[in-house]
């Protein structure tokens, strides 16, 4: 393990803090600064290791853990799935799975020591002290609460309000999160907020006891860039408000960059590098920090822009994955295009919330229209709401277009009867945002695979099998992998599973669905660079809806921009990014974290 610098003991020097005493640091006696300086961390983990219990005995998730936290600092530790740094940060909340523990160390909370404090105490502390703010806000809210009630409750039950003062209070953190109209919010349910609202309200419920310390937990990983950009200000205009320690957790270095004073890079169970977080990823030292700087698709859209500035086409050729040959500009000529979609329209009529409250009209998508060319990659970018998964679906002849026609391989989709539409699945194929939901748990990943083949009379068992097994030679799923089921794969390799199952007819489009959000940047990469190979090998062609604009410029040739229904903005990938048309894209292009890195080619 790579010797870590900026790893302080207790007794080591440490910098003064920003609110030391007014004499000046050259008059005051050494031993004061240090006081002033110990009294300014919030938390300091010593030697951490912690294990869990498996039936071949312990396993370490996390070893010799050091790391240092101060009063209003952001602290960002990163890596890949499985690094342990969520282990780490749920070692410190006391919230490890009822098979794990603290099996060495110290967790240093102001003065006290996590690792000795009764159960309640922990309790007591979480609740006004130590906030969390989760990954995953549908899973963390009560679908059957009402938003105001969940905060309502965490507020009376640790002693932070009364019950008859606790709404008032949690209207007043609504609205502190920006959460527009927060009295009426607070009576609404998680399925009426959309995801980015979903998170205010986490957020609003981890800094209701105004804690020293708030553990962010992949808090923005499954919103698009804007959203994003706009809940983290919010986060850090109310943490440095309150001097409030952060302690954030990510996969994403363009973020940790952008948003950390400390970048903490750990891999499997250690940490390998830690210091501030400009120098640690300008100038990596741990040949794995260099690893997850060159998958992590902000920082290679950053590269791209240097390398493009500097004219380097070699670094542009590793940096790119896409074929990259630039479209022609304008509309594809008919005989090339695989698909066409013209002026199409999607409404959606949604119920009153009353008895007597009329239905009303909802546009999703208004009046689109794009062209897919054999064989190459056409990316649909905007943010959550602006119609581009309707689109998608529509494509796939799961909604049918309200207006407007679309044409594949110059028929009509969705204009045949019941065999027509089974000879256009076997040709068009999805491949979603969440491996795991989109595979039946029941299912073996051998199952998953040969279900297709099943349902379109692929041969016999013996020939399935073949097929299957040549399938995951393609997507590199060992034959092994084959008798697992989905629980017990990471999630790239769920993404593997998923898309072998989407190429088992050999279909000629491929649909991805915010195929790689939900990924970290390593297995980002790795499923990139195999969609990349496939495409090369088999002349696929790829409509990728993606909320990312870092990963388009890395896959697609063209690119189309949504915003509330409507393309606002069309052209090829270099286009679109060097000279953005509308204030739109250029918002997007802006809210992409790292853009600013000075990054070595």
């Amino acid at each position: 393990m790579t010797e870590i610098a900026d790893n302080k003991t207790p007794d080591g020097p440490v910098d003064a803090p920003v609110d030391a005493p007014v004499e000046s640091p050259a008059d005051a006696p050494a031993d004061a600064q240090a006081d002033a300086a110990a009294e300014d961390v919030v938390l300091r983990v010593e030697n951490l290791a912690v294990d869990f219990r498996t039936e071949n005995g312990p396993a370490r998730a996390v070893s010799n853990a050091n790391l240092t936290v101060r009063r209003g600092q952001t602290v960002a530790i990163v890596g890949e799935s499985g690094s342990g740094k969520t282990t780490l940060a749920m070692a410190v909340l006391g919230l490890l799975a009822s098979n794990g523990s603290v099996a060495e160390g110290h967790i240093w909370f102001k003065d006290e020591d996590l690792g000795h404090v009764s159960a309640q105490r922990m309790a007591q502390l979480r609740g006004t002290e130590l906030g969390l703010v989760p990954q995953d806000p549908m899973t963390n809210l009560d679908p059957i609460m009402r938003i105001g009630q969940q905060i309502d409750e965490g507020l009376i039950d640790n002693g932070l309000r009364s019950r008859r003062d606790a709404r008032a209070r949690t209207v007043e953190l609504l609205d502190e999160v920006g959460l527009p109209d927060a009295a009426r919010r607070a009576g609404q349910y998680p399925h009426e907020f959309s995801g980015g609202m979903r998170q205010r309200a986490l957020i609003a419920m981890g800094l209701a006891g105004r804690p020293a310390l708030l553990v962010a937990d992949e808090p923005t990983s499954a919103l698009d860039v804007t959203v994003q950009r706009g809940i983290l200000d919010q986060l850090a205009g109310l943490t440095q408000e309150l001097g409030t320690a952060v302690l954030l957790i990510t996969h994403d270095l363009g973020l940790a960059a952008e948003r950390a004073d400390i970048v903490v890079v750990m891999y499997h169970g250690e940490i390998v590098e830690q210091g501030p977080a400009r120098q640690v990823l300008t100038a990596p030292k741990h040949d794995y920090t260099k690893r997850l700087m060159a998958a992590a698709p902000s920082l290679a859209s950053r590269r791209i822009e240097i390398a493009r500035e500097r004219g380097l086409e070699d670094v542009l050729d590793d940096a790119l994955l896409a074929p990259g040959e630039e479209a022609a500009a304008g509309t594809v000529a008919e005989s090339d295009a695989l698909v066409q979609v013209k002026d199409v329209s999607k409404v959606f009529t949604i119920r009153g919330s009353g008895l007597l409250s009329r239905s009303k009209d909802f546009t999703a998508v208004d009046g689109v229209s794009l062209d897919i060319p054999r064989g190459s990659t056409v990316a649909v970018v905007g943010e959550s709401g602006s119609g581009k998964s309707t689109l998608a679906r529509m494509i796939l002849d799961i909604e049918k277009p309200t207006r407007g026609t679309i044409t594949f391989d110059g028929g009509l989709v969705g204009a045949g009867g019941h065999k027509d539409q089974i000879a256009y699945r076997r040709r068009v194929q999805p491949v979603f945002q969440d491996p795991y939901s989109s595979l039946d748990p029941l299912y073996s990943v051998f199952r998953a695979i040969e279900e297709p083949l099943r349902a379109h009379d692929y041969g016999d068992a013996a020939a399935r099998r073949a097929r299957v097994e040549e399938l995951a030679e393609q997507v590199a799923l060992s034959k092994g992998q084959l008798q697992r089921f989905p629980a017990e794969l990471s999630g790239g390799q769920r993404q593997r599973v998923a898309i072998a199952r989407a190429l088992a007819l050999s279909p000629e489009l491929v649909v991805c669905d915010e195929a790689v959000s939900a990924l970290d940047v390593v297995v980002q990469a790795q499923i990139l660079q195999l969609l990349a190979g496939l495409q090369d090998e088999l002349g696929l062609t790829y409509l990728f809806i993606t909320h990312d604009l870092a990963v388009v410029r890395q896959i697609a040739d063209r690119v189309l921009v949504m915003q509330q229904g409507r393309v606002v903005e069309e052209g090829t990938v270099d286009t679109v990014f060097d000279s953005p048309a509308t204030d739109y894209t250029r918002t997007l292009l802006d809210a992409i974290p790292g853009k600013d890195l000075e990054l070595a080619l």
